[in-house]
């Protein structure tokens, strides 16, 4: 189970830091990750992140603002968003997919497990 937290309303310019919390089994080299999915637009990759942390990749129009971490111990993901912008209204999933040690995250992440999403508006 995935369960996801922090969205709101924010104003463009601000900052939101979204969590995501692993349960209910073992998440042992499972890559995580974030999409979205703005109203009457196809859901999109954001960011992932490997087990170790040591490789992460970002969509073109979140690199420099987003970052993902992980906290293993704590089975959780985050997403600090800076200098959010309009066009980051969505609802944020978090998701994961097993990935062999040593393999390196890319946009092509295709989860096995999905949370249920947290709403996050940014007005103008």
């Amino acid at each position: 189970q995935l369960v996801e937290s922090g969205g709101g309303l924010v104003q463009a310019g601000g900052s939101l830091r979204l969590s995501c919390v692993a349960s209910g089994r073992a998440f042992t080299s499972y890559a995580m990750g974030w999409f979205r999915q703005a109203p009457g637009k196809e859901r999109e990759f954001v960011t992932a992140i490997s087990w170790s942390g040591g490789s992460t990749y970002y969509a073109n129009s979140v690199k420099g603002r987003f970052t993902i971490s992980r906290n293993n111990a704590k089975n959780t993901v985050y997403l600090q968003m800076n200098n959010l912008k309009p066009e980051d209204t969505a609802v944020y999933y978090c998701a994961t997919e097993y990935l062999p040690p040593g393999t390196q995250v890319t946009n092509t992440f295709n989860p096995d497990y999905w949370g249920q999403g947290t709403q996050v508006t940014v007005s103008s």
